[in-house]
């Protein structure tokens, strides 16, 4: 128990810090229910985190009625990343790099983020928590199933960030997807 709210912790702190000091300073993307939260921010002004709360919410009752330890597992990583990530949008300021290291950066610590928390059998929710649903059915690594549901969420923002964020977007789900599978195949 002790090594799960750990996990959600630091997991929580590496999105928000992922999230707020490199994507957000250049207006990139990550994918699932963060992306969303994202496209939401950027367009009409709303706090990520609550957004992806409420973009959850659904989710969160399918999880209720197909499989409750993954409801249960992912509730307060949903809560506590969020808060996080809220948290350190006061301070998405400018890290001091270009656009490129800032979508790998950003991926590699979302991805962390995201991995450690899925190692240990919680979630962000979102869309991670509707891969761990699709996992129990189907047997494909949650990692790619989570890049194929990012690829979709950054191809939607497109209207709202423009082809050249776009494209590092790409590469920030990319190193998302990678981190996150290399954290659930260490624990496998």
């Amino acid at each position: 128990m002790l090594a799960k709210i750990t996990a959600v912790l630091i997991g929580s702190l590496l999105l928000g810090i992922g999230v707020n000091g490199f994507l957000v300073p250049h207006h990139l993307l990550d994918g699932g229910m963060i992306g969303l939260g994202l496209i939401l921010h950027y367009f009409l002004g709303w706090q990520t985190g609550m957004a992806i709360i409420i973009l959850s919410a659904p989710l969160y009752l399918l999880a209720w009625f197909i499989e409750r330890k993954y409801f249960f597992h992912s509730l307060h990583g949903l809560l506590v990343s969020s808060l996080s990530i809220d948290l350190f949008s006061s301070s998405n300021q400018h890290m001091g790099v270009g656009i490129l290291p800032s979508s790998l950066l950003g991926g590699i610590l979302v991805g962390c983020g995201i991995g450690l928390m899925l190692r240990y059998e919680t979630s962000t929710g979102g869309t991670d928590l509707l891969a761990q649903l699709f996992n129990k059915f189907l047997s494909v690594n949650v990692g790619i199933l989570i890049f194929a549901i990012d690829g979709l969420v950054v191809i939607s923002g497109l209207k709202v960030i423009g082809f050249e964020r776009f494209a590092y977007s790409l590469l920030t789900i990319t190193c998302v997807g990678l981190m996150t599978s290399l954290f659930v195949i260490k624990r496998t």
